[in-house]
């Protein structure tokens, strides 16, 4: 069986996402959950990447971490205002078709 991706939260993502995350059974942690509410941004990704999570987030700086070379286990992206039941099927069909090597230093637009 495949190695299954695990989800980030970062700290500003709506609680309705990992909702229906967990409610799918996708291994989900939030920046609330992990004690980092108004970490560094770096902070977070490294979290994330010593963890072996891909970060969701709506945040460009992430993009702009990425860019400079930052090692991580994987960025998913959506800009801010993206309806929920959105969100939530992009990261499902992520979850459903990649895994976490796919996403190594990757990130993915929904």
């Amino acid at each position: 069986m495949a190695e299954k991706i695990r989800f980030y939260m970062d700290e500003h993502v709506p609680s309705a996402v990992t909702v229906g995350l967990r409610l799918r059974d996708i291994d989900t942690v939030t920046a609330q959950e992990a004690n980092m509410l108004e970490a560094y941004d770096e902070d977070h990704l490294a979290l994330a990447t010593n963890q072996g999570r891909v970060i969701f987030t709506q945040d460009v700086d992430f993009l702009r971490l990425h860019a400079a070379g930052i090692s991580h286990a994987g960025i998913v992206y959506v800009h801010q205002q993206t309806p929920i039941g959105y969100i939530v099927r992009g990261l499902v069909l992520i979850y459903q078709v990649l895994e976490p090597k796919d996403m190594q230093n990757h990130v993915e637009f929904l």
